[in-house]
């Protein structure tokens, strides 16, 4: 069983070797453990560095951003022969002596995902409206995943192989949220465990205010949304219109009857309107549930690339 660990870098020349250095050497149940590091464009000594400490680098040309680091990781970990991939943050936030805890779910055959669940409410450096964004985003992911995970924003992972093949990450903001719900709509058993932190090396290079969080965080799940639950969201809306509609046009027959339907035209037009917008919705939905399923049929035939090496599919 070969565990790798990725931790993606961008200019952690500084805070590298303590994170590595506190990384476990033996895991009950894993017979090997590699070290994968993704350089995301730094311009520092980061590259230098994570050579220095035998690691495997992949490299990105420039800074792509954390989601694209995260999703080559997957890639280059799969391909290192992975059975479990552990994603850590290089700042050494997350403690190394945490990770037998969050691959033992993989191992004992529990879980597909698991998520390393902070003790939001007690961190000291986590600012009271930090925490009430924290709580509220989790909640919001764990009601569009239909998950239970408590601390959603948490980049401390463990991936099966089968798991870490059928993720796919769109956004170009951060991986977190994105992957809970995919794995929701996958089917994936995700388990969250507790985990402790340690204090912080810098600033959160993801959260540069709050403001911009709230604003990106929305976004990003607005985008994850119309991407994963497109049909749902366009039947809701199409339907609402076209209930509207309805309810108005059966007014105006209500007063037509009466014999006053001339003195309420507006609300016949504005029926015709609404109703003509929501059947025009529903069909966008219908035709989104056509193209998302042409998209699951491409990440199966992905996924099954990536599980299986280039020898297991020439003998497949």
């Amino acid at each position: 069983m070969k565990l790798v660990i990725q931790i993606p870098c961008f200019n952690e020349e500084n805070t590298l070797p303590e994170t590595v250095k506190d990384l476990p050497k033996k895991i009950e149940g894993i017979s090997e453990i590699a070290l994968l590091i993704i350089d995301d464009g730094s311009d520092d000594k980061t590259l230098a560095v994570a050579k220095k400490l035998g690691a495997t680098v992949v490299r990105h040309p420039h800074n792509r951003g954390l989601a694209a680091a995260f999703s080559t990781g997957l890639d280059a970990a799969l391909k290192l022969g992975a059975d479990i991939v552990v994603n850590t943050d290089a700042d050494n936030q997350y403690p190394g002596k945490e990770i037998p805890g969050i691959v033992a779910p993989i191992l004992a055959g529990k879980a597909d995902v698991v998520i390393g669940a902070r003790p939001i409410s007690k961190h000291p450096h986590f600012s009271p409206i930090k925490k009430v964004l924290q709580s509220l985003g989790s909640w919001v992911v764990r009601t569009l995943s239909g998950t239970s995970v408590p601390d959603a924003p948490s980049g401390f992972r463990a991936f099966s192989r089968d798991a870490a093949s059928r993720i796919n990450i769109f956004s170009s903001y951060t991986y977190t949220l994105e992957t809970i719900i995919q794995c929701g709509v996958k089917n994936m058993r995700v388990v969250s465990v507790p985990i402790s932190v340690n204090s912080d090396t810098r600033e959160s290079r993801l959260v540069k205010s709050i403001r911009s969080y709230i604003v990106k965080s929305v976004l990003t799940m607005g985008k994850i949304v119309l991407l994963y639950r497109s049909f749902r969201f366009f039947m809701v809306v199409g339907l609402l219109l076209f209930g509207v509609g309805s309810a108005l046009g059966l007014r105006f027959l209500f007063y037509f009857v009466a014999g006053s339907g001339n003195g309420h035209i507006q609300s016949l037009i504005l029926a015709a309107v609404l109703m003509i917008s929501g059947f025009q919705t529903i069909l966008i939905g219908i035709v989104t549930d056509l193209i998302a399923a042409n998209r699951k049929l491409l990440e199966e035939v992905r996924a099954f690339q990536r599980f299986h090496s280039d020898e297991d599919r020439q003998k497949l």
